[in-house]
């Protein structure tokens, strides 16, 4: 039998217990609500302006006690700056060549998923009535293209499939929205870009399209990516964002015209029909990163170093991949 004094003992030690279990949870709970996922954009981050516009995140993440706080910015290469620095934790998608410039610089981010290859999402536009006809007449002519972007890549390779090389044409670096000024007011003799800055240029503009990545110029996958501290912390909100951003690239492809509906007031006021037109040439396929997938990523990077334009050589497989 049990003397006063242990079972006293054993009852004040459940009561510790019982007390430290529950500051546990009142602490656990707490930080939950203290967190706060920063998410970085571009104006062409089609499925995470979806999510931004609909309230999605707020309210999923919301149940699990995290915030969420949204950061525009002009191009992909300023955005995973911004993410290798740890000024934001999440980037929308951006195109494939940008992580590579990233890995550059010595960035340590986190492959978290990836879209389908969508080659005909951005193309060379020259105008309507220019005398350029074909890719080799780009020799010695200013092109407006945005640095590191996936339309970067595209003009490189279809200078080399002209035989020239980026040293015979006089780039212009620009953001989307000077490039479509420069272009507009012909400043330049041609101009690199993506959707749906593309579809909007061609029904406004009346350019010609001289090449854009089909036949295997350019396969174009956008990529998300994370810091990798926050990947490592936060895997369940990481695996909420996969899962939120592929399903909202479900609805997407099964509602066009309602997306298009909410997308065109918040990209500038774009015609609803514009944007359908520049959605249907994405694929808004996501999908987990495999590490054999990252040949073309390679490719990217030996090409931008071949040109002079990468000042270091890139391992594309040297990066962390996300896995649920």
């Amino acid at each position: 039998m049990s003397t006063p004094s242990k079972t006293s003992h054993r009852k004040r030690r459940a009561l510790l217990t019982s007390l430290f279990t529950a500051a546990s949870l009142l602490l656990a709970g707490s930080a939950a609500a203290d967190t706060t996922v920063r998410i970085g954009f571009q104006k062409s981050s089609t499925l995470i302006t979806l999510l931004r516009s609909q309230g999605t995140l707020e309210q999923v993440l919301g149940e699990q006690g995290v915030k969420v706080s949204w950061h525009e910015f002009p191009s992909g290469l300023p955005l995973l700056e911004a993410l290798n620095v740890g000024n934001v934790d999440f980037s929308a998608d951006v195109a494939d060549t940008v992580p590579v410039f990233a890995q550059a610089a010595g960035a340590r981010l986190v492959y978290v998923a990836q879209e389908a290859p969508s080659p005909t999402a951005q193309a060379i536009l020259v105008h309507g009535d220019s005398g350029i006809d074909d890719l080799a007449d780009l020799k010695g002519k200013r092109v407006a293209v945005t640095k590191a972007a996936g339309s970067h890549y595209l003009l490189i390779q279809a200078l080399k499939k002209a035989g020239l090389s980026f040293a015979d044409i006089r780039p212009s670096y620009l953001t989307p929205a000077d490039g479509r000024a420069a272009f507009e007011n012909r400043n330049v003799d041609a101009w690199v870009v993506w959707e749906p800055f593309l579809t909007s240029a061609q029904r406004q503009l009346n350019p010609r399209i001289l090449a854009d990545g089909s036949d295997g110029l350019a396969d174009y996958q956008r990529y998300y990516l994370s810091s990798t501290g926050f990947a490592r912390q936060h895997p369940e909100i990481v695996a909420t964002l996969f899962e939120e951003l592929r399903k909202s690239g479900e609805w997407l492809r099964t509602n066009p015209a309602a997306a298009a509906e909410i997308l065109g007031p918040l990209w500038g006021g774009l015609d609803p029909e514009i944007v359908e037109v520049a959605n249907r040439k994405r694929s808004y396929e996501v999908r987990l990163v495999q590490r054999d997938s990252l040949s073309e990523q390679q490719r990217i990077a030996d090409t931008f170093h071949a040109e002079g334009l990468l000042p270091v050589k890139v391992n594309a497989n040297d990066v962390d991949i996300w896995a649920p």
